[in-house]
């Protein structure tokens, strides 16, 4: 499954990697390992929300600093920024949900806000929002902030729907997976803007994984699995090396 912007081409360019099914499978699988990996630090050891989202952001500064340096398209180093955005979004939706007291639906509107501003600013600025354009540096790097906050969003709307309607986690999962079989099924028999489905597409895959994410490393009288959060962690980032190794990853160039 490919995206096809508003020319007929390929949406994707540069160090940016083609739009397929097994983009999707890794990007689900990587914000999964971002919720696991996240409540690892803050929780299982203890560091708290806003120690966790420092080292995460340090972490996600060095490798975006990486990415956007590097000449062309390195897969490893591209889904090591994803899952950098996953831990520091997973940190900083609880900060912002949590410590700051303003609740599910307050950081979740919050956090939307932000998303909705860094588009219209990308979009003013380069023109477009399209992952067609990212072309230079500038658009690379409202690219990664756009995503840093469609992550931290995700597992914002996560847990809201999670925790706050009653659904549970497996719920919840199920509520976004039927999200983003509505907008494969738009994209495949609808015209609607491929731009627009992609990020929509990209938003709800946070919380997809963060849902599951959950389930697997929460208390069994939460709803989870109660899985340790090290060795969920650890077996979701040995899957997503195979998966990059495996599937095809490359970067697409455009029409």
């Amino acid at each position: 499954m490919e995206f096809i912007n508003e020319n007929g081409g390929v949406d994707d360019a540069g160090k940016v990697p083609a739009i397929s099914l097994g983009f999707w499978i890794v990007k689900i699988s990587a914000t999964t390992l971002g919720e696991t990996g996240g409540d690892a630090v803050t929780m299982s050891m203890g560091l708290g929300y806003l120690v966790g989202t420092a080292i995460f952001a340090i972490i996600f500064a060095v490798v975006v600093a990486a990415q956007i340096a590097a000449k062309r398209f390195h897969p490893f180093l591209y889904w090591t920024v994803i899952i950098a955005t996953t831990t520091v979004g997973t940190t900083l939706a609880d900060f912002v949900d949590r410590s700051l007291g303003i609740g599910y639906l307050g950081g979740s509107s919050l956090l939307a806000a932000l998303l909705v501003a860094s588009l219209a600013v990308w979009h003013r600025t380069m023109g477009s929002v399209s992952i067609a354009s990212i072309d230079n540096k500038a658009a690379e790097a409202f690219y990664w902030v756009t995503i840093l906050f469609s992550q931290t969003l995700g597992t914002a709307l996560g847990d809201w729907m999670a925790d706050s309607t009653g659904l549970g986690y497996r719920g919840g999962a199920l509520v976004f997976a039927a999200g983003i079989a509505i907008v494969a099924g738009a994209y495949l028999w609808t015209n609607l803007s491929r731009t627009l489905l992609f990020w929509v597409a990209f938003v709800l895959t946070r919380p997809l994984g963060a849902t599951v994410g959950d389930f697997l490393d929460k208390p069994l009288d939460h709803g989870g699995l109660a899985l340790s959060r090290y060795a969920a962690s650890g077996a979701l980032a040995a899957a997503i090396a195979a998966l990059v190794f495996l599937l095809p990853q490359r970067a697409d160039q455009r029409a």
